[in-house]
């Protein structure tokens, strides 16, 4: 039985997390999982502890000791309670009931009400992650075709950075083949029936009517990235259902046309978009790919 309190005071705490994990039963997932919030909450707070001006009458060597404890003791009490909600996404992928796999949008039509299939995957969080040289990287790679299929669509090239960056986590997950190659699918097109391509199949969990739902399906697959951007130029610029979004310049604009022309039923998916493009985290990427 694993206690429902984590002490971050006791040694074995841990130890006994690590002997339960190996069953990889439900409730062991979900004591992982919270200690991992716990971890990644402590970063936060250690960081806002070190940006604070801690100066003062009682600062010594002992107030920051049992500051510390304190906070790692709140943070493991935080992440019991729900914390930020990163400790479910956790339970979940570890319980098998989430797809490791990118969000997909269904293409073929706009959704219905008796038909809503709204993605839900860890690179659809909307949340911003640190600037990293692999952000750089990702940003330096697809500049160059992101370019091309923008100046197609009139609209900026960082625009379509930024939604790649958004479907495959800064490129770290995108949909691979059964043999481990990439499918270089950025932007997580699904293969139609009027797709003469090459396809790959994966597992991923979409919404309907407001319930999970786990399936397998068909995407493209690309020899490369800038076939994945030429054909996201071809399906934006000639489909009727974007013709909004061609000439934006404005990044909620954009974002919003996206939405509205079907593209996904995410009804957070502009919002998270609109975020990223005007995030540091593609700002630096920028930036240092420009050096």
């Amino acid at each position: 039985m694993i206690s429902s309190q984590i002490n971050a005071l006791d040694p074995n705490s841990l130890s006994s997390l690590k002997l339960a994990a190996k069953n990889n039963s439900p409730e062991a997932n979900k004591a992982v999982a919270q200690q991992f919030e716990a971890m990644f909450l402590q970063i936060v707070m250690k960081s806002m502890r070190d940006a604070t001006s801690s100066a003062g009458l009682f600062d010594s060597d002992a107030t920051r000791m049992y500051q510390s404890v304190y906070d790692q003791q709140l943070t493991s009490v935080m992440s019991q309670s729900g914390g930020m909600g990163l400790a479910k996404f956790i339970e979940r992928q570890l319980d098998g009931s989430a797809s490791l796999r990118p969000p997909t949008y269904d293409l073929k039509g706009p959704p219905t009400d008796q038909n809503q299939a709204v993605s839900k995957s860890s690179a659809s969080t909307g949340l911003s992650v640190p600037y990293s040289a692999g952000a750089q990287e990702f940003v330096a790679q697809v500049w160059p075709q992101a370019q091309q299929a923008a100046n197609s669509l009139g609209v900026p090239a960082h625009f379509l950075v930024a939604q790649a960056a958004l479907e495959t986590g800064w490129g770290k997950s995108v949909i691979a083949r059964a043999d481990g190659t990439s499918s270089n699918n950025l932007f997580n097109i699904k293969a139609g029936k009027d797709w003469k391509g090459a396809v790959v199949e994966a597992r991923t969990t979409e919404y309907e009517n407001g319930q999970p739902v786990t399936r397998t399906e068909r995407f493209r697959a690309y020899g490369s990235y800038a076939e994945s951007f030429q054909d996201y130029a071809n399906l934006v610029g000639q489909s009727s259902r974007y013709a909004s979004v061609r000439g934006q310049t404005s990044a909620e604009g954009f974002s919003r046309a996206l939405q509205q022309g079907g593209y996904a039923t995410d009804p957070a998916y502009a919002e998270k978009l609109t975020r990223v493009i005007n995030g540091n985290t593609l700002r630096q990427g920028l930036t240092a790919s420009a050096q």
